[in-house]
């Protein structure tokens, strides 16, 4: 693909985005961390760096000082997930950690560009058990993520790197509505 077609790709996908989505997840994360819940991210390769850098801003700072915010990413312990993947499975890599510490009321956030991360999708079933608000990122037709979270964020577009460029405005949007609130 040219340059252009791809900037046309990035821009047409950026122009679907639910707005609307978009603004009740942050308000759904914000209402958590209010009452004392967390946020829990986690996805694989492009995706596991995008869940790093959600919780970057909100335990950091995003565009304003304010205080650290409860956000764990999944995907930072090596330990652990080696452990997990090397005792069980790695389709399971997700959804222990997933048991171990998450809590009712928790926000959880499966982010799989396809939407058929057995690992996403384990983690976003234990969420649900447990009692937690799920929420999927994922682009394509959503794949069988769609199916098992709360709710969806789909980005239109069957590109993975415009789905994970997408992922990140969206992230950031996210970001700035959360700065606003505390």
């Amino acid at each position: 693909m040219d340059a252009k077609k791809y900037l046309e790709e990035g821009a047409r996908a950026r122009l679907n985005l639910n707005i609307e989505k978009i603004i009740g997840i942050a308000d759904k994360i914000s209402s958590a961390i209010s009452s004392g819940n967390k946020l829990i991210v986690f996805g694989n390769g492009g995706s596991a760096a995008d869940a790093q850098h959600f919780v970057a801003e909100l335990t950091g700072h995003f565009m304003k000082e304010r205080k650290p915010l409860a956000a764990i990413a999944l995907t930072t312990n090596t330990s652990s997930i080696t452990a997990i993947a090397n005792d069980y499975s790695y389709d399971v890599v997700f959804s222990r950690q997933v048991e171990a510490l998450a809590k009712p009321g928790d926000v959880v956030v499966g982010i799989s560009t396809s939407g058929n991360s057995k690992n996403v999708i384990e983690g976003i079933k234990s969420a649900k058990r447990i009692g937690c608000h799920t929420i999927a990122f994922t682009g394509r037709s959503g794949g069988q993520l769609k199916g098992v979270a709360d709710e969806t964020l789909n980005v239109d577009s069957d590109l993975t790197s415009i789905i994970q460029e997408m992922h990140i405005t969206v992230i950031h949007m996210i970001c700035a509505m959360i700065d606003e609130k505390f």
